[in-house]
């Protein structure tokens, strides 16, 4: 065990780094204090390892019953015998101690083998000093009964006995005891020296042959009883390593090798094991799944060392916050799942609150202290689930509902989840096929000038006939088109129709497109829009841009490289929902906008509302001095149109003049210059018609019924 412990001594110094020095001196006394903790744990692990190769080996020295038995009777028996041939009282006090020691021998094997059944036989080395002393008594009367029969008496019979037993105890010694090495030599020893001196002292040349081959005969048992220890202690320690080696990959294989935490196997399984067992005894079982919030900015940010850190202090931290209620497990990245058996829905709610409140208490990681949230789902068998597969899947289900709502929240399993989340998995699964099906249309609704009162600009809206679902709102798919990444081909595609589209309108109407984030930094809008452009013959500055201020919140460089090269091919950049995004003023001053819609919600109430006329006279005042035109998104009201015109507002949108249009109908509404109030007669004419339309058949219904 020497040469491994000291590879092992080795490694940990060589892994050991030593910081530089400070400004006050060389900081050494945390890497000693280290190295010495390391140092302490490898002797702790060579000893129990010692500990595990010494115990087989002392087992040994007991394994056969029957053939302590056989020796213990045969010299009882032989010295018995001699004593009562020779009648000699010498012989005859060596042939009783022998037999004390025999029957001595036998009583302590027996308390041995009574003691192992019981499970209690653990001090090895007790057992081992007490084989040993029996032993190298035994064999040293042996070896003194041989050698006073040889000095004793003349009797050749005597003789043979004594000798074949000394010769005998010490030849079949050497192999049966070689697990013990110092115990095998000393009995060969203890047994045979005497007996060779017994034979020299004798002065017969036979005898003396005789002690001579025997002398030689101590020596060669002194090398088989090394040579089969050897090989023993090799069994056993590959054995042993084996052993080591399968629990390694057992641990391996349950348990997580960055927390130390049981794995998603391991859980899986303990899950199925408690919930047939909680089944049977109709009690709860609660399953809290966590996902800690933002962990991948940590990562990107201050790097994966410290994130893997930060998974390790959460661990730590969640695991005191659990205490003796439940059992955790690290399923994978940065998600987390506690098992709390007999737990009903509110005792899991109060522990989801305990392990969110210990996470905002921050966490130490390096040099950095980090405060983190979570969103966690709970799902309680068995009404949430008739199986633990089935338990899990909601227990997941709550965690997307929770991050979807926001994150750093709890949020228990519902059953009306699972009908929003397959209608959410069929959109999602739509989606990729919706541009080749050709189900996605374009609207468009127009955009008047206040002063002129035409139609200025035209926004092309999306709309999308799904052949099951049927009509879905853009709110509804566009979130989930930019989180499965299926929004850059739709984008494309908006664009070369909305391009095609505005090209046989007049030439000062403009066209409005909205753009994600997402299709931003996907970095091949500045193409699309180029090859759009090119195809369809429409100008540069009749293409808008519209995007939230949402694009300016992780002030990201490719962002502004990516509207820097937008700007350059000359089209005209309009700020969308201004006033309920990001907070900063700044990038108005580092990017040139040429428009800004206030967004809807400022105007709802402007006929009421002292504080949105305020926001809504600032915006323009500052859009005037920045010298950006201005919309007003939302206006419904005439009441709503009086005040964009009498605030200075440049364009308006909204229900009361025009819904969204078809291609079609946008079209005709362009070439025939409709003006707001052509549009706001139409829109009524459109609306009397309806409600003729609805009270006419609400009266054949009543005429038929």
């Amino acid at each position: 065990m020497i040469v491994p412990l000291w590879d092992d001594c080795r490694y940990a110094v060589n892994d050991l780094s030593i910081p530089r020095r400070h400004s006050e001196g060389w900081d050494v006394e945390k890497p000693l204090r280290r190295l010495g903790t390391q140092l302490l744990t490898l002797l702790a692990r060579a000893r129990a390892n010692e500990a595990d190769i010494r115990r087989p080996l002392v087992e040994s020295l007991y394994a056969s019953p029957t053939s302590l038995g056989i020796g213990a009777l045969s010299g009882f028996l032989l010295s018995i015998a001699i004593a009562h041939i020779s009648h000699d009282p010498v012989m005859t006090g060596c042939a009783v101690i022998i037999s004390l020691i025999a029957v001595a021998r036998s009583i302590s094997a027996i308390f041995y083998y009574r003691k192992l059944k019981s499970g209690v036989a653990r001090a090895y080395r007790r057992w081992e000093l007490a084989y040993e002393l029996g032993a190298w008594s035994y064999a040293a009367m042996l070896g003194v009964l041989a050698l006073v029969t040889l000095v004793r008496t003349d009797d050749s019979a005597i003789h043979m006995l004594s000798v074949s037993l000394a010769t005998g105890y010490g030849a079949g010694i050497a192999g049966r005891n070689a697990g013990r090495v110092k115990i095998a030599l000393g009995q060969t020893s203890l047994a045979l020296l005497p007996t060779v001196v017994g034979l020299w002292l004798s002065g017969d040349f036979g005898y003396r042959t005789l002690a001579i081959v025997l002398f030689v005969m101590i020596f060669a048992m002194r090398d088989i009883t090394r040579t089969t220890h050897r090989i023993v202690v090799e069994a056993l320690r590959g054995k042993q390593e084996k052993s080591l080696l399968a629990a390694k990959f057992e641990r391996l294989a349950r348990y997580d090798s960055l927390t130390g935490l049981e794995n998603r196997m391991a859980m899986q399984m303990r899950l199925r094991d408690l919930f047939a067992q909680n089944r049977r005894s109709h009690d709860a079982l609660s399953i809290l799944w966590m996902d800690l919030d933002k962990f991948k900015e940590v990562n990107d940010s201050l790097g994966h060392q410290v994130g893997d850190g930060l998974l390790r202090a959460v661990a730590e931290r969640l695991t005191q916050a659990l205490g003796e209620r439940g059992h955790i497990a690290r399923f994978g990245g940065d998600e987390f799942v506690i098992l709390c058996p007999g737990a009903n829905r509110t005792e899991a709610q109060e522990l989801a609150a305990d392990m969110l409140d210990a996470l905002h208490k921050g966490l130490r990681v390096g040099e950095h202290f980090l405060v983190n949230t979570a969103s966690i789902g709970i799902a309680v068998g068995p009404q949430d689930g008739r199986d633990a597969e089935e338990l899990m899947q909601h227990a997941d289900l709550a965690l997307y509902e929770a991050k979807n709502k926001g994150r750093n929240r709890v949020v228990s399993f519902a059953w009306s989840m699972k009908e929003r989340f397959h209608r959410i998995h069929e959109i999602e699964t739509g989606l990729r096929r919706a541009v080749a099906n050709d189900e996605l249309v374009l609207k468009f609704q127009p955009i008047f000038e206040v002063k002129s009162g035409r139609i200025v600009i035209c926004e092309a809206l999306l709309r999308w006939n799904h052949p099951t679902l049927g009509q879905i709102s853009p709110v509804e798919f566009i979130p989930l088109a930019e989180s499965t990444g299926t929004i850059e081909e739709i984008t494309h595609w908006t664009i070369d129709r909305a391009c095609e589209a505005a090209a046989h309108w007049p030439e000062d109407v403009r066209l409005a497109i909205n753009i994600s984030l997402a299709v931003l930094n996907s970095g091949a809008l500045p193409t699309a829009v180029i090859e759009a452009l090119v195809k369809t013959g429409l100008s540069a500055r009749r293409l808008e841009l519209e995007m939230t201020e949402s694009v300016f919140l992780d002030d990201d460089s490719h962002t502004q490289h990516m509207l820097k090269a937008l700007q350059q091919i000359g089209l005209r950049m309009v700020l969308d929902d201004f006033g309920t995004g990001y907070s900063s003023l700044s990038y108005l001053r580092s990017y040139r906008f040429d428009s800004i819609k206030i967004d809807r919600s400022f105007m709802t109430g402007i006929a009421t509302s002292r504080e949105d006329q305020a926001i809504v006279r600032a915006v323009t005042l500052m859009a005037e001095a920045l010298d950006m035109e201005i919309v007003a998104e939302g206006i419904e009201t005439h009441e709503q149109l009086d005040y964009a015109r009498d605030a200075g507002i440049h364009n308006v949108q909204g229900f009361l003049m025009s819904e969204p249009q078809s291609v079609a109908v946008m079209t005709d509404m362009v070439l025939r210059n409709v003006t707001i109030p052509a549009a706001i007669a139409a829109k009524s004419a459109r609306n009397g018609r309806v409600r003729a339309a609805v009270t006419s058949s609400k009266e054949r219904r009543r005429a038929n019924g």
